[in-house]
């Protein structure tokens, strides 16, 4: 494809997850020729393992302890890996710069206070009036404060306080289908001359007891002994969820050539859908984003990172749809990166976008992620990579990110 000043570069990366932080430790971790061993938290939250978070020292990117005490956990992760992103570009600390920073956020919902709900469950089916000690306690003990700070358009708003991003901002919230929201919504943007500089990611906090309740409640979490994406299908499958934080600078190639910016890659297209997941419908979702992302590309071999959740039967449908690549000439060599991350919901699929990155620019792909035998070793290299993210009910994304020569 012809380069052109409205091509999509990605020119920062911030990345943590239970592996660590940074594009050079997840590089090292994940291409080092032997057995990936994925950090877990087994017994915190039983039957339910998580990927837990890599120890932070926030205050490398967050100084004031007075930010960091008023957010939750995934605020400061997300504006931790915010202000990588902005380093990594070149960006921090450059006024006119981040002046003209647009910034796009997925979020999900803010972190709840865990003792105050526990004690409310308490209550019911209690010896004592439970609705009027329910009405007492929700009068008393819920604190308005803990609200607010946890509103989900406060990660942009703590992003753009601590770090001096004072463009436009959106906040985007919706599981999955938010993540494909903030890439695809800047790329569009700049490629209509609609702006040139853009902070885009997510952030998903895993240890947390509330989410994993809902989740449980949707009945699609794994519990049970700890195994690789691709091995769960034979047991039902279902979602190890990861705390994990990705943020990427989108910039157009005329902006970020005029500053001598380098790029990782190039994000050459994006596609998302929400189908009904009719019998079928998702696979032929991903077909037709396919068959408008893949046009042009040779056949032989295509490196892929899925996002597959590992939840049924989301999962067995995106391995037919990938085995129908094979059908069409396609030597695929497939990562699912769950397998080592966790599932990140918000910030899944902007994860995937930084590794598919990080290895375009390196020239070369990752080992593979598990050893079910649906991923192979490949030689190749990594000029051209697919990205996918189903979410477990709704909602399917891809990209296609290459290398810059």
């Amino acid at each position: 494809m012809d380069l052109n000043d409205n091509d999509v570069w990605v020119t920062g990366i911030g990345l943590v997850s239970s592996l660590g932080e940074g594009c050079e430790e997840h590089w090292q971790k994940l291409t080092a020729g032997t057995r990936i061993e994925p950090v877990l938290e087994k017994s915190a939250f039983t039957p339910y393992p998580v990927h837990p978070l890599f120890e932070i020292d926030f205050s490398k990117q967050i100084p004031r302890r007075a930010d960091q005490r008023q957010m939750g956990k995934w605020q400061r992760l997300g504006t931790y890996t915010a202000g990588m992103a902005l380093s990594d570009a070149g960006i921090a600390g450059n006024a006119a710069l981040l002046e003209n920073t647009n910034m796009i956020v997925a979020a999900g919902g803010g972190e709840r206070d865990i003792e105050v709900d526990t004690a409310l469950l308490d209550t019911i089916g209690g010896p004592q009036d439970g609705e009027s000690l329910r009405n007492e306690m929700l009068m008393n003990d819920l604190r308005p404060t803990h609200f607010l700070s946890e509103l989900s358009n406060l990660l942009a708003g703590n992003i753009s306080i601590v770090h001096g991003v004072i463009g436009s901002s959106r906040t985007f919230m919706g599981e999955e289908m938010s993540g494909f929201s903030v890439v695809e919504i800047a790329a569009r943007r700049i490629q209509n001359n609609q702006g040139e500089l853009f902070l885009i990611g997510g952030a998903y906090n895993a240890e947390r007891q509330d989410m994993l309740l809902q989740l449980d409640l949707g009945q699609i979490l794994w519990a049970d002994e700890f195994e690789p994406l691709w091995a769960r299908q034979t047991k039902g499958g279902g979602m190890v969820t990861g705390s994990v934080s990705a943020f990427l600078v989108l910039e157009s190639k005329k902006h970020a050539s005029a500053r001598g910016a380098q790029p990782y890659a190039r994000l050459s297209g994006i596609l998302s859908g929400r189908c009904n997941r009719t019998e079928g419908g998702a696979m032929r979702a991903a077909e037709q984003q396919f068959e408008t992302l893949g046009h042009g590309l040779p056949r032989g071999p295509l490196a892929l990172l899925s996002g597959a959740c590992g939840a049924e039967p989301a999962t067995s449908q995106e391995l037919t749809f990938l085995e129908g690549l094979q059908d069409k000439g396609y030597e695929v060599a497939l990562r699912g990166f769950g397998s080592v991350l966790g599932h990140s919901v918000e910030a899944h699929f902007p994860a995937g976008l930084a590794l598919a990155a990080l290895a375009a620019s390196k020239g070369k792909f990752y080992d593979p992620f598990d050893r079910s035998g649906l991923e192979r070793p490949s030689s190749d290299g990594a000029e051209h990579i697919i990205v996918t993210t189903w979410g477990p009910f709704h909602g399917e994304g891809m990209a296609l990110v290459e290398e810059v020569a």
